[in-house]
């Protein structure tokens, strides 16, 4: 049975909205407030994640964003794997423009669809980006792990990851790290 993971950045006030400030939000990037140093180890993190995925699930906006910045053509090892797995992209509408090879659309209720990828897809599904998505996942118990590259910045503005619930979802952290020298990779799992 596959296991949906929530793959986030996230500032240390919850937003996830624009990281690489290439957004209409206005705060800049925030891989330019860490150093080199974490950005390579940032990679190394996001590169053995990706070899230990078996499927990525997307919003509309995300997979987009992710096509609009070449993933579908890059040639290095990460885009390579991430390339050849499935992808499953959540959309009430056609996908358009160039696409990305071994993409889905997963059409009807997404939480029916959502735990039905569960029952075909056997490990890891990666939620990357893709927040109201994510927020949804959250709502409906679907999600397994959260996965938070937790950045030294307070943000002040934009889409956070936690939005209102019905109920308390209690977690609990299952690893830490430090990731460079500022980086924290804070991993809970539902309680």
């Amino acid at each position: 049975m596959g296991k949906i993971i929530v793959s986030e950045n996230v500032s240390v006030d919850g937003v996830i909205e624009d990281a690489t400030g290439d957004g209409d939000l206005g705060r800049g990037s925030w891989f330019t407030c860490i150093t080199d140093q974490d950005r390579e180890e940032w990679a190394k993190v996001e590169i053995a994640e990706a070899m230990r995925t078996e499927a990525l699930l997307f919003g509309r906006l995300t997979y987009h964003w992710f096509v609009a910045r070449g993933w579908a053509t890059r040639t290095d090892a990460w885009a390579s794997r991430l390339r050849s797995l499935p992808k499953y992209v959540v959309s009430s509408s056609p996908l358009e423009g160039p696409g990305w090879d071994n993409s889905t659309v997963l059409k009807g209720d997404l939480v029916e669809q959502v735990a039905s990828l569960k029952h075909q897809v056997d490990g890891e599904i990666v939620v990357y980006g893709s927040g109201r998505l994510a927020r949804t996942l959250i709502e409906h118990d679907l999600v397994d792990e959260l996965r938070l590259m937790t950045y030294p910045l307070v943000v002040g503005a934009g889409d956070r990851l936690f939005g209102e619930t019905t109920l308390v979802k209690p977690l609990r952290l299952v690893d830490n790290r430090t990731i460079g020298a500022s980086l924290a990779l804070l991993t809970y799992q539902p309680a």
